[in-house]
């Protein structure tokens, strides 16, 4: 598995507060990490470090591929920002401001649309679409300018179940079939279990565990994630 993004003891400050302390982590291709922990536990701060949006101190290195480019990357978030504009409008100037070359948007919008079922609404101003399509909409944007890392920022937390499930499976297949690796906060641990390969628990702004799922949620865990699993699991799956 080749590594993406590497974070070597990487800590963010926010003024006197420490938002991540000391940060370890290896981002492989074709992963699906689930970040999860408390409100404040530093999810969101980890997914900005990853993504290159946050002064830090330590070190955040991108490995670049045979050809010498650094991994594409994209994010999603919980409420996604659409232009008062069309679907199709939308997809075409995250495209441009992308860099893509003109005679490549309409085919990439296109396929995008169609990959994430909002091809008949393409005319349709963005932000009359139901939450669910909107996030739908959101994931074409990003898979559209063909990202080797996806962020996601608690993608599902306001979609319906049926909303919620079209959106994991999507998630789920741009992993599989096109091995964008996924790195997504949740407060959902039944969504962690169900989606992701690999559960990284946060508290207080460090990284307490980073496990397989499957050893998340069935091996012997530190107290504190432990007492996490405990307490929201039942509320979760």
């Amino acid at each position: 598995m080749s590594v993406l993004i590497t974070l070597d003891d990487a800590s963010v400050r926010f003024g006197d507060r420490a938002a991540l302390s000391g940060v370890n982590f290896l981002l492989g291709a074709g992963e699906r990490v689930m970040l999860v922990g408390a409100n404040g536990s530093g999810k969101t701060t980890l997914l900005r470090l990853l993504h290159g949006q946050l002064p830090h101190s330590g070190r955040r290195v991108t490995t670049a591929d045979a050809n010498g480019r650094e991994p594409t990357q994209a994010m999603v978030f919980q409420r996604p920002f659409l232009l008062r504009l069309t679907v199709w409008h939308n997809l075409l100037i995250a495209l441009w401001l992308a860099g893509v070359p003109k005679a490549e948007r309409a085919a990439r919008a296109r396929a995008a649309l169609e990959r994430v079922g909002l091809m008949r609404e393409r005319e349709r101003p963005a932000r009359v679409l139901s939450g669910g399509q909107q996030q739908r909409l959101a994931l074409a944007r990003a898979w559209a300018v063909q990202p080797k890392v996806l962020f996601l920022d608690e993608p599902t937390a306001s979609l319906d179940p049926g909303a919620k499930r079209e959106v994991e499976a999507l998630i789920e297949s741009f992993a599989r079939d096109d091995g964008v690796a996924i790195v997504m906060s949740t407060h959902n641990l039944g969504q962690a279990k169900r989606v992701g390969t690999r559960v990284v628990y946060l508290d207080a702004g460090q990284v307490v565990v980073d496990l397989p799922t499957a050893m998340f949620f069935y091996e012997s865990l530190p107290e504190a994630a432990a007492q996490f699993v405990k307490g929201e699991l039942p509320w979760s799956e």
